[in-house]
């Protein structure tokens, strides 16, 4: 499994463009310009790949931009969880909000479902159910490569923010502290924005969390 990273849009938000034997998905297609579609279309072609689907861990404005773009160019369609569905909906009007404009999404061509998986070529990816940033955020665990996309759930150094439509910190918290932080010590997060971590350095290091007892 490839895991190619990059971050775009006025907030720093990373997309990422994940691979395993020639078959590709985007997870959180954050791309707003043309020379940011650009940069995720040339590295797909670049490397030969097949883009199987686009992924959202989460419909919040900033992690959807480019989704109407990268859906029309690769002939794919979207999935997110069914609790995201009106924020999708609402991407124009979030981004109103903020003052930036953005393409309405296509519709979901499906659902993800927590508990079910999604095939990346060979590798297998289980949907972890991760609310409280957004009502439906869900992370993408890798298991065999000791990795999950985690969206705005948990940050290096810091977690999602809670004040948002449908937000709440102890659903947060309790997606940390019940389902992320388990995972494993060695298990690397990959956020929806900033750099890598990995949780025992997040259980060790990061002021929002209380100490929590290592798990191997």
């Amino acid at each position: 499994m490839t895991v190619k990273s990059f971050a775009f849009n006025p907030f720093s938000t990373n997309c990422y463009v994940c691979h395993d034997d020639g078959e590709a998905v985007i997870v959180d297609p954050s791309c707003s310009t043309p020379e940011e579609i650009a940069q995720v279309t040339d590295y797909v072609e670049r490397e030969g790949l097949t883009v199987r689907e686009l992924l959202l861990t989460h419909a919040h404005l900033d992690h959807v931009f480019g989704c109407k773009a990268l859906a029309e160019h690769f002939g794919v369609g979207l999935r997110v969880h069914r609790e995201e569905v009106a924020l999708l909906k609402a991407a124009q009007m979030q981004g109103r909000m903020f003052g930036v404009s953005v393409e309405e999404p296509p519709a979901p061509s499906g659902m993800l479902v927590p508990g079910e998986g999604v095939q990346v070529g060979r590798t297998h990816w289980d949907v972890l159910f991760t609310p409280g940033h957004s009502p439906g955020s869900v992370s993408f665990y890798d298991a065999e490569n000791g990795f999950v996309l985690a969206g705005d759930v948990l940050f290096a150094g810091s977690i999602g923010r809670t004040d948002l439509m449908g937000g709440s910190l102890p659903v947060l918290m309790q997606s940390i502290y019940q389902v992320l932080l388990p995972l494993g010590e060695d298990v690397r997060v990959l956020p929806g924005h900033g750099p890598e971590t990995t949780m025992g350095r997040e259980r060790l290091t990061n002021p929002f969390l209380d100490e929590v007892p290592a798990r191997s």
